[in-house]
Formats: structure tokens, sequence, C-alpha cells
């Protein structure tokens, strides 16, 4: 499952008293350039056009970028050398800049601070198997979910990504796989989830762009697999029903983390609006209406959701909606140091598994890839930002 794929939450020092609240409204909101990645086919003909060119040149374009993953004028060979730069001016804008990289697992793991060009930032993370290759990217700047245990809460939200920016960062790690940057020779991109930075579903046009041309195939997007993207909700009840309407065999990731209603509320605040079982029928809905099985994903953390009653409860709920609609995967929190929310034992860890397992319900312990250079979304972010203060 690529759900399994992803590194371990982490918390951000100094914010584990933070008060729970949604934080919903932007600290500024400045929208990105027009970019190729975000327009259709007819818009990118007409752009061209606009630019005083035929039409068959946005092919060679989308050819470049979609399958070559170059925005470099210097590679559109097939191109008049006097046509290049302005087109790449005009529909290529910058988007994204490393600010920093960090390795893990002997270089398979690679996370990314990006600059974007509004000054702000964001994360990703790639991470190559042996068989298969995952790639974390994020929707938004920040998060308004303020989950307190999640360090990209802890930052609040900023603005929404754009549909290219998202695109982007797919298109830097497909190109790095590809040039055989990752240990382990040049590869291609197996799958992507949406589980970076940001409540995906809040930014749903964008995402639907995004996706809708991830799975276009070349030279209109990346010709990726809709069962190989995964997309992560805290349980927006509206945005799972849409999700589910899309038609689309998209792997749905629920954030549940609690059974109960009143820890779920604390871990999640949006849980006060949309309760468990509210998005737990939601959940089986869009199993229902795609046929694909639904992740749920729960973060382990030390005397507060670990309980083996919590289990107990949680397959009860799971089978009470059916039998065969879900897959629950457990994190071990990846806490910072300083902080009050730390790891389950593994003894409780194991015991917890178990008693999901017993009730038949298919447990896999998430791959915690990347704990040791921050792998969680919002760590290098609250570093960089601190920094600046």
């Amino acid at each position: 499952m690529p759900t399994t794929d992803v590194p371990a939450p982490q918390v951000r020092p100094g914010h584990e008293t933070t008060p729970v609240a949604l934080q919903m409204a932007p600290r500024r909101a400045v929208k990105a350039p027009r970019h190729f990645a975000d327009l259709t086919h007819a818009e990118r003909v007409a752009a061209v056009a606009e630019l005083g060119h035929q039409g068959f040149r946005a092919k060679q374009l989308a050819t470049h970028y979609f399958a070559h993953y170059t925005t470099d004028p210097a590679d559109w060979t097939d191109i008049p050398a006097a046509a290049r730069e302005g087109m790449a001016a005009a529909l290529f804008p910058p988007l994204l800049t490393a600010r920093r990289t960090l390795e893990a697992d002997k270089g398979t793991t690679v996370k990314t601070l990006w600059g974007l060009h509004d000054g702000t930032r964001i994360e990703s993370v790639l991470m190559r198997y042996p068989r298969r290759s995952t790639l974390c990217i994020s929707s938004q700047v920040g998060c308004g979910m303020a989950c307190p245990f999640c360090a990209t809460g802890q930052l609040g939200f900023t603005r929404n990504l754009s549909a290219a920016e998202m695109l982007e960062q797919v298109r830097l790690a497909m190109r790095s796989l590809a040039l055989g940057e990752i240990p382990g020779g040049p590869t291609r991109l197996n799958n992507l989830v949406f589980m970076g930075e940001g409540e995906g579903l809040i930014n749903y046009r964008a995402i639907m762009t995004c996706i809708r041309t991830l799975v276009a195939d070349a030279p209109e997007g990346f010709g990726m697999s809709a069962r190989n993207i995964t997309v992560s909700t805290v349980g927006l009840v509206p945005g799972m029903k849409k999700l589910a309407a899309e038609g689309l065999p998209l792997t749905l990731a629920l954030s549940l983390h609690a059974p109960d209603d009143d820890l779920r509320s604390e871990l999640v605040p949006i849980n006060t609006r949309f309760s468990v079982d509210e998005a737990l029928d939601a959940a089986r809905a869009y199993f229902e209406a795609t046929g694909r099985r639904v992740s749920i994903e729960y973060a382990l953390i030390k005397d507060m959701n670990d309980h083996a009653w919590r289990a107990d409860l949680l397959g009860t709920k799971l089978n009470a909606r059916g039998k065969g609609w879900v897959h629950v995967n457990p994190i071990p929190l990846n806490p910072t140091p300083g902080s009050i929310w730390t790891a389950s034992e593994r003894a409780v860890e194991d015991e917890f598994v178990a008693r999901l397992r017993g009730h038949g319900i298919p447990t896999t312990v998430r791959d915690t890839r990347g704990s040791d250079i921050d792998g969680a979304c919002g760590q290098l972010a609250a570093e960089e930002e601190e920094g600046d203060a």
C-alpha cells in the first residue's frame, strides 16, 4: 500500500501546549503566477498563439515538461532558438527553489524544503525502495487544521498551492529519479501521496486539476496510475463525498487518530464539525463508490490514544460498517526532543496492532522513513521560520 511510505508525524518543539483552534484565516495570500502546468491543452495552445507561435509548439513544450521533466529552454532543441527564452519566461516562471535538502537511508530518502515565489516554504519527501518509489507532496503552505501533535498544524495556514506548484514537486522528483540522482540507478516514480503540508480537500479545485494532469497520458500529463495516488484528509466529509463522485480509483486515507469523539476533538479539532462516525460513514461510502479500500491513519501517542480498549473500539466501529473495505496504518509518532508528545512503547504498539488484527482488520505499522532528518512535513519550515524571526 502506498500509504505506508510516508514519514511519521512529528511535533514542533515549544508548541506542545498551543491552544487547539482551527486556523483557517491566511496570514497572506499571494497568487502563484500562471504556469504551463496549470493550463488545459486548449489553454496551452492559446497561450502559445498569444506569443506569436504556431499551436503545435504547445505539444512540443508539453513533451519536454511531462516526458523529459525539463523546463530549461536549452533542452528544447526542436524549438527555434530565438523563441525559447520568450516561451520560458511567459509559460514557465520558476515556482520552486530548493532551499535545503536532507538525506537519510543512504540517500534513498530525500527531504527538500522548497522556497516559493512569494517567499513562503513547503516540503516534500522522496522515498526510494528496492521495488518502488514514493513521493509525499504538499498541497498548502502550512495547515489550518491545528492538530496539536502535528508540526505543520502548528505553523498555521498561509495559502493554498496552485496546481502547478504541486505538479512542480512531482516533476522535480521524477527528473531526479530519471537522472539516477537517487542511489539505485535511473527509475520512475511509482506512488504519490498528498500527505505533506496542508489539508488537500480544502484546496479541492487545485488538487483535482493536479490529479487529472498526473493521470493524463503523456504528453498531456505524467501518465501515472490513479490507483497509485493517495489523498489524505482529516475527515472533511463534504470533500470526501465530492472525491467519491469523481470517478477516479484514487486511494483515500482518513487521518483518524482516535475512535471516540471526546479524544479526537482534542487531537483533530475538525472533529467538532464532523464526528468520528460521520467521517467513517463517508469513508465507507467512498469505498462503495470506488471499490478502493480506504486507509485509516492512526498516530500512536503514548498514554493518549494507544489504549487497548481504543483499538477494540476502532475495530468494532470499522466492522460495524462491513468487512474488506478498510486497512489501518498505525503510525509510530516521532517527536522532537523536549516534546510532551511521544511514541507509544513497543509493547503497547504491538498490543494495539494485535487487538485490531483480532477484529479481523488488516493492519500495517507504517514505515517511518526520514525520522532522523525531521522527516515529517513542517519541521524544516518551522526551523527556518524561527531562524528568520
